[in-house]
């Protein structure tokens, strides 16, 4: 469903690592807004909530809450560093359209 990168397991696992408290998965969901429609939302978080799918990956668990997943089916998420900045991208074979910050899309 989801693929997280070489590049983006280990930058996950850096911040879990770097944490102050016990972290059990990234957090990754599709809210209504940006500039296109849809805007990706990640963050660490203790626990998987009822409803989430969880996807693991070498001892890293992803949580995607049911209504995110259809949007997010199919989704490879990199961690790049480039002159212009580091962070997440999203290459998601869903979007019909995505902003130029990459981070929203429709």
């Amino acid at each position: 469903m989801i693929n997280l990168t070489d590049s983006a397991l280990n930058a996950v696992r850096d911040a879990i690592h770097g944490a102050d408290q016990p972290i059990g998965g990234l957090r990754i969901l599709v809210e209504t807004g940006g500039c296109a429609g849809y805007q990706y939302k990640m963050g660490l978080v203790t626990d998987a909530e009822p409803d989430d799918t969880v996807v693991e990956r070498d001892g890293v668990r992803v949580f995607v809450d049911n209504k995110s997943h259809e949007l997010l089916a199919g989704t490879t998420i990199d961690f790049v560093v480039a002159l212009e900045g580091s962070g997440f991208t999203f290459e998601n074979p869903n979007a019909t359209s995505s902003c130029s910050c990459g981070k929203s899309f429709g």
